[in-house]
């Protein structure tokens, strides 16, 4: 019998941690049996009567289940808090909403830092290497859980759209609609090349003692600080950062002539690394990754993208935007195009902007319009009620 799901609120200061264990060992796609396997997760809104109106958010790689409200540790809103609420674009008077913090990540479901059954230390290094699939694999195991034969939505961006589509491709009879945001089919080289630069800065700090730093007490807050300034750079584009910080300088009226932080762009960076490493668990970071790096669903299907999509019944929207050079416009119009060679269901948007790859997380009226209009078109397909009067467009 599904358990009955209670609504969550969606803000205010407290945040009910949810927790599944699953009943069964994971087997994982290296071949690795994982067990036990806990998922940390987080709800808003109601399911209905018919469990149709499940939509499930998957985040990227630094983010996590607390997509909206006030989020418990930085005390800061949920990193998509713009459009996950009450009247917002995805409503949680309307929608069921599911986000769980991946599989290898750092806050709350099973990952490096937390304890190894076997040893009762952390598994630093010793936990296995995840991919996407298995991320994928796990959030299944929680929608069994929560009685949901069938999602609405399958949701995210950037590495959330990497997760939309292994859903979408393992799942199709599973998932109603599915939004890949500002993301790609597969890692590019320069993706992991970027991900090998963190890494390898994080893995040079002492304090990263082999992956044992939580079992010695240390962490490697420099290499991990390194690694999220490295990253954040990839997230932003030139013109965003010009018009932010262009060379002004930081709180002086002169160069220094050392190696101080004198521009502004060097103090939000360093702003920027030192306040993650907070929130961050730096074996994480190498797990997470790693898994996407090994994401390619193109080779999964003899490479031939449109193999991933023969017969979908899925409705797809993807969304990119116009500067962002992480995971370019063209990346999407790859899957489009594959979609097409198998007559999928297809729309595709992309959206002007100049502030980079971080847009999706950000307030852009024209992405909010297009992600509103399919939910809406969707939901009325599917035979879910419409928006209320008066809600936010």
């Amino acid at each position: 019998m599904a358990p009955e799901i209670a609504p969550q609120p969606v803000h205010g200061a407290a945040v009910q941690d949810l927790r599944l264990t699953l009943e069964n060992p994971l087997v994982l796609q290296s071949g690795v049996t994982l067990s036990p396997v806990t998922l940390a997760y987080q709800t808003y809104g109601a399911l209905n009567a018919e469990r149709s109106n499940c939509v499930l958010v998957c985040h990227a790689l630094t983010g996590d289940q607390y997509v909206a409200g006030t989020h418990p540790v930085s005390g800061k809103r949920g990193w998509w808090d713009d459009l996950v609420g009450p009247g917002k674009v995805i409503d949680t008077n309307r929608f069921f909403v599911v986000c769980a913090n991946v599989l290898g990540g750092c806050m709350g479901s099973t990952g490096p830092k937390e304890v190894d059954p076997a040893t009762g230390q952390p598994w630093g290094l010793h936990f296995p290497v995840i991919t996407i699939r298995d991320m994928v694999q796990a959030q299944a195991k929680l929608i069994d859980h929560l009685g949901v034969d069938k999602l609405f939505c399958v949701i995210g961006g950037s590495m959330g759209a990497m997760q939309v589509l292994e859903w979408a491709n393992r799942h199709p009879e599973r998932v109603f609609a599915a939004v890949p945001i500002a993301g790609s089919y597969r890692h590019s080289a320069q993706n992991i090349a970027f991900h090998e630069v963190g890494r390898q800065a994080i893995m040079a700090d002492p304090e990263w003692a082999h992956g044992n730093y939580l079992e010695e007490g240390r962490t490697p807050k420099r290499g991990l600080a390194v690694a999220r300034m490295a990253a954040h750079i990839t997230y932003l584009s030139e013109v965003a950062l010009h018009r932010k910080f262009g060379r002004r300088l930081q709180d002086r009226e002169a160069l220094t002539y050392g190696f101080d932080a004198d521009f502004q762009v060097e103090s939000y960076l360093r702003h920027q690394g030192y306040t993650f490493v907070d929130r961050f668990d730096a074996n994480s970071y190498l797990y997470i990754t790693r898994a996407m790096d090994y994401f390619d669903l193109a080779q999964e299907n003899d490479g031939v993208l449109s193999q991933a999509f023969t017969g979908t019944p899925v409705r797809y929207c993807l969304i990119s935007f116009s500067s962002d050079w992480l995971f370019p416009t063209e990346e999407s119009r790859a899957i489009v195009r594959a979609l097409n060679a198998v007559a999928a269901n297809v729309s595709f948007v992309e959206v002007e902007s100049d502030k980079g790859h971080d847009a999706f997380l950000l307030d852009e009226p024209e992405f909010h319009q297009t992600l509103q209009g399919f939910i809406d078109g969707t939901a009325e397909i599917r035979g879910l009620p419409g928006r209320a009067k008066g809600a936010r467009p």
